[in-house]
This record gives C-alpha cells, sequence and structure tokens, in this order.
C-alpha cells in the first residue's frame, strides 16, 4: 500500500477533479477518478453515463478499465484508486474485485455511498478483500463542483420550463 505525503494526495485529487471537469463540460455528473500505482497515473475516468447510454458508467469503472488493460491484470494490487466522491455501492464492489487495496476520496455521498455513508463494503470484515479508505482530501473543491452542477441543471430545468410553458401559451402563428 502506497504511503502518499499530503501533497501528493491533493497532486492526484487535483487530477480526479480534472476529470469531473470532463464531465461537467458534457453535463454529466461530475465525479472524476485516477489510479495511481508507483506514482503513477496508470487509468483515469469520468462519469460518461449519459455520453454512452451505459448506467455502469461511472468514474471508477472507466479508471479501473483503463488501469487493467495499462497492467495487463485485472488484479490492482499495488495501487491507489483516487475519486472525487465517495464510491456508490455498484464502484464499491468494483474496486473490491479489482483488488486495489487504498481508496483516497474527496466528498462524502449521502445519497449513495457504498464507502462510509450509507454503507460500508470498502471495510466489511464478511468479504475476503478490505480496503484502506481515507476521505476529505480536496473535500471543499470535490464537493462545490457537484455542487455548481446540481446548480447548473436546476437552472436549465427552470429555463426548459419557462419556455415550455411560453411555448404553450403564445398563439399560433
Amino acid at each position: 500500500m502506497a504511503d502518499f505525503t499530503q501533497e501528493e494526495k491533493e497532486f492526484f485529487m487535483t487530477e480526479a477533479l480534472k476529470e469531473a471537469q470532463i464531465s461537467l463540460q458534457k453535463e454529466e455528473i461530475p465525479i472524476g477518478c485516477v489510479i495511481v500505482k508507483d506514482g503513477q497515473i496508470i487509468g483515469r475516468g469520468h462519469n460518461a453515463r449519459e455520453e454512452l447510454n451505459q448506467a455502469i458508467m461511472h468514474a471508477e469503472i472507466m479508471a479501473i478499465n483503463e488501469a487493467n488493460v495499462a497492467e495487463g491484470n485485472w488484479r490492482l494490487l499495488d495501487a491507489t484508486l483516487f475519486v472525487t466522491i465517495e464510491p456508490c455501492v455498484m464502484c464499491s464492489g468494483a474496486i473490491g474485485l479489482a483488488r486495489i487495496p487504498q481508496v483516497i476520496y474527496g466528498a462524502a455521498n449521502q445519497k449513495f455511498g457504498g464507502a462510509g455513508s450509507l454503507y460500508d463494503i470498502l471495510t466489511d470484515e464478511r468479504l475476503n478483500h478490505r480496503v484502506l479508505v481515507e476521505q476529505g482530501v480536496l473535500e471543499e473543491d470535490c464537493a462545490a463542483i457537484m455542487q455548481t452542477f446540481f446548480r447548473q441543471s436546476r437552472k436549465r430545468k427552470k429555463l426548459a420550463k419557462q419556455a415550455a410553458k411560453e411555448e404553450s401559451i403564445s398563439p399560433l402563428a
């Protein structure tokens, strides 16, 4: 398991935030992820469910797939996964199945968290693989990008609703 300095943790979380920014630009829920081994990023991912029309295209899944290819192995035994938001239940399961020993995340996920908020899949002693979990790295930045997304999403919905209302009221030409 890697022992990162605070500066290194923040560097890799910043890289994950860059991935989240890609999702934000595509109007996807902005979650980003990088997987690090021996100080190098071996996998990157961002949410792409809407873009790819696939429910499982979460940032962690994309990064795990890329890291598996880079390593030529499904086991990511000496890797650390950095993700901007606490992994959901699905992603927590995938992290365990990929045998990733360490997860560092920014902000908690109170609605879907599978790494401590709602469920604690990564450290559940009933499972054969447990993960060291650290939370709160660049927490404010990680939460802020999510808040930006949901604020923009509410604004888009409000404008669309107003436009639909105006269209239904206007006389036919």
